[in-house]
């Protein structure tokens, strides 16, 4: 198949949902290539950010690309009709932070982008595949991603509203059928959400006639398009979120409470298991499944698929059952929750979720709770943990200690609602003492970073 952009030009104006500001956004042709990417042209130099994961800086009730002054606020409207009609090269141009919220559905956007003419413009068409499941929990949000040779949806949710409670529905996206079930479903929110929201600076152009806002009883100043409205529009959501991987998606996705931060999380995941199996040649690379679920990979001295190589490999995409396995932490002193990648006695990434019911909130900073940036790094120690039991034989009987650390350094606030990636290098080992260097990020931001130093010993 060939890549598409658009005929002609086409325009579409009006205030953002969250920031409040005009704008004029306009979609453009572009060559085959160039992939989908939105410019600043109210900003000097005309900044291009691209529409992709990579890029993702905020995730709460919008998803955000960008940084500073150049930022786009509130992309997956946008993005959900540009990635349903299968358009691959686009240029957004924008005159303001954040697109227009329209009707506060995709369908005004899509709706452009046809009466502009989507047309082929050459070159391969890119897509992203998946050779095993992949499984995310990103809080109250689960997704599970199977391979699949088109893009389909099964989306359920479940909000205390006597207009809203427990809605599912499971949608093949297509061109049409998007158009049909899911582009006009509008964003929707509660009255006693808005002073909350407003205090953080978001939902400034929300009104009743750009989203769907219901008070205790029922929908305020409008009338649902669907009764399950709701659903639809979380479906639509996950389109628009789906389409910063890049590559058009071909995938059974199962997503139960989703938000956007879950969907980034879960493409970011679709990405990095993508492009290490496209960049496999003799060696197999263990997707994110959970132990046990994927293939085998080649052990840290480029041995072969052994069953003790093959243990190791199954240590990526460990699920808190089977990170217990190994360390000897417990309640409430175990701060990872999942390891997401490991390469044994190279390099690792983890994540630990921070929720509001940890021990430590009580009472540290009552009333504007912070992670204690001791417990950041030791959370990074324990992920550090890991990849050195990946390097020994039964790593049930071993346990690490950490005998130093320098250049510890704490760049932001943790709190609680974030999702904390860690990632480690080791450095050098010499002998029975390994040196690692590590950094944990929230949204791709800068939390903290040390270099750590540990030796693995017989319990």
């Amino acid at each position: 198949m060939s890549r598409r952009t658009i005929t002609q030009p086409v325009s579409l104006t009006g205030v953002g949902l969250h920031l409040g500001e005009s704008c004029t956004l306009t979609f453009r042709p572009a060559e085959a290539g160039a992939g989908i990417a939105f410019r600043r042209v109210d900003v000097a130099g005309m900044p291009v950010i691209p529409a992709h994961v990579s890029q993702v800086t905020a995730s709460e009730r919008r998803t955000q690309i960008g940084h500073g002054e150049s930022a786009i606020h509130t992309v997956e409207h946008v993005l959900s009709a540009v990635a349903a009609l299968q358009v691959d090269d686009l240029w957004i141009d924008m005159d303001g932070p954040e697109p227009p919220i329209m009707d506060g559905s995709s369908a005004p956007f899509y709706d452009a982008l046809i009466a502009a003419g989507v047309t082929d413009v050459g070159g391969a068409v890119e897509y992203l595949t998946l050779a095993e499941p992949v499984r995310i929990i990103d809080g109250a949000s689960v997704y599970e991603a199977y391979p699949a040779d088109t893009l389909s949806l099964d989306v359920t949710i479940d909000f205390p509203h006597p207009t809203v409670g427990r809605q599912r529905g499971t949608y093949a996206v297509t061109p049409s059928s998007f158009r049909e079930e899911l582009a006009a479903a509008r964003t929707f929110g509660f009255v006693q959400e808005v002073d909350a929201l407003r205090a953080k600076g978001l939902i400034k152009g929300a009104s009743t006639q750009n989203a769907v806002v219901m008070d205790e009883t029922g929908v305020v100043d409008n009338t649902l398009r669907w009764p399950d409205e709701f659903v639809r529009h979380k479906a639509m959501d996950c389109v628009g979120d789906l389409a910063l991987s890049g590559k058009r998606v071909r995938a059974r996705i199962i997503a139960v409470k989703p938000s956007h931060r879950g969907t980034v999380t879960l493409v970011r995941e679709l990405v990095r298991v993508a492009e290490r199996v496209s960049s496999a040649t003799t060696t197999e690379v263990t997707p994110v499944t959970g132990a046990g679920n994927g293939s085998t990979a080649g052990g840290a001295n480029g041995q072969g698929a052994s069953p003790t190589n093959r243990a190791r490999a199954d240590m990526a995409g460990m699920a808190i059952e089977e990170i217990m396995k190994v360390l000897p932490h417990r309640y409430p002193f175990l701060l990872v929750d999942r390891i997401l990648e490991i390469e044994p006695g190279k390099r690792i990434v983890g994540i630990k979720n921070v929720t509001i019911n940890e021990p430590f909130f009580a009472g540290h900073f009552p009333g504007h709770p912070i992670m204690p940036g001791v417990l950041v790094i030791e959370a990074m120690a324990q992920v550090g943990g890991m990849v050195l039991m990946g390097t020994v034989e039964n790593p049930e009987n071993k346990v690490v200690y950490f005998i130093g650390l320098d250049n510890v350094r704490w760049r932001r606030p943790v709190k609680p609602g974030d999702q904390i990636r860690f990632e480690l290098e080791v450095v050098q080992i010499r002998g029975p003492v390994c040196k690692m260097r590590g950094v944990a990020k929230v949204e791709g931001e800068l939390a903290a970073e040390a270099d750590l130093a540990a030796m693995i010993r017989d319990k």
